[in-house]
């Protein structure tokens, strides 16, 4: 029979933060339940998840919502907070009010350059003698 009992590697701290940390980061408005979380994760000990959770809130990578809901606050790959949402949407929406008046000022350009090459043409031929 095979022995199914996890190596130390897989019960470490470390291993269990990075994975909680991805199930934050993965969290639908980046709100998650601790419970749940400790359930996905197959934790025995809940104290464990909840050593992982007092660090990094007093790190500021995360806030308690209630009891049992925290909320994350850190950057990052797979960052999906809700004002991360809204400020990357706000600033789509800048880039494209730029894109629209960085085209309107080429075509302004491309106008003024077509004047004064007619200007010049007539200004050119005025100066010429008969």
């Amino acid at each position: 029979m095979a022995d199914i009992t996890p190596s130390r590697q897989e019960k470490s701290l470390g291993l269990l933060t990075s994975k909680f940390v991805s199930l934050l980061q993965e969290a639908e408005d980046g709100v998650l339940d601790i419970k749940s979380a400790a359930d996905q994760l197959a934790v025995r000990q809940k104290r464990r998840i909840y050593d992982i959770t007092n660090v990094l809130e007093g790190i500021g990578l995360i806030e308690k919502k209630s009891k049992n809901s925290i909320v994350w606050k850190g950057g990052g790959p797979g960052s999906n907070t809700q004002e991360f949402t809204d400020r990357a949407t706000m600033l789509k929406g800048e880039i494209s009010e730029l894109d629209q008046h960085e085209k309107m000022l080429d075509q302004h350009r491309q106008y003024m350059d077509v004047s004064f090459s007619v200007d010049s043409r007539r200004t050119q031929a005025k100066c010429q003698p008969l």
